[in-house]
């Protein structure tokens, strides 16, 4: 018998890429992911806000970057050689983030998705939801809300 279309939407499936911030495992979508590198040298710009790392050139392009950690307000570490710069893009911008750890690629039933409770570490405003998956709790990151409309601004003209 064939599933309705709730049923259907409830099974469906998606893959995330998988990534540690501090002890916590968090996800994004693989759609919005373009590419994960190791860290490279970050040239700092003046006058951005306090999370925006700087820009890299990635094969000739200038790509913002953003740690997470300060974007989320988390105490900020040194990189490591496990630190990795994933390239996503967020409302039609290509912008690196800087994660601690990309840990993997998961495919997740949207069933085992919660909407995001209203006491987390990191500001709701930037939780999908959180997934349950082999005893694991998976924050689920909206990268499109990781910027505001005025900050999206300022990332466009660093890229130009």
């Amino acid at each position: 018998m064939e599933p309705t279309p709730i049923q259907a939407e409830e099974e469906r499936e998606l893959q995330l890429v998988t990534f540690r911030l501090a002890d916590e495992e968090y996800a994004l979508p693989i759609t919005k992911v373009q590419e994960i590198n190791r860290i490279v040298p970050v040239t700092k710009l003046p006058q951005t806000p306090n999370f925006m790392e700087g820009i890299i050139n990635l094969r000739g392009r200038i790509i913002p970057v953003i740690d997470l950690r300060k974007r989320f307000k988390m105490l900020v570490t040194e990189h490591d050689d496990d630190t990795r710069i994933i390239i996503v893009e967020i409302s039609g911008q290509i912008v690196g983030v800087t994660v601690d750890a990309v840990t993997e690629v998961v495919r997740l039933s949207s069933a085992n998705i919660e909407p995001s409770p209203a006491s987390v570490a990191v500001d709701a405003k930037y939780i999908d939801g959180v997934g349950k998956i082999d005893g694991r709790l998976i924050i689920m990151l909206d990268i499109d809300k990781i910027l505001t409309p005025q900050e999206e601004i300022t990332v466009k003209k660093i890229s130009g």
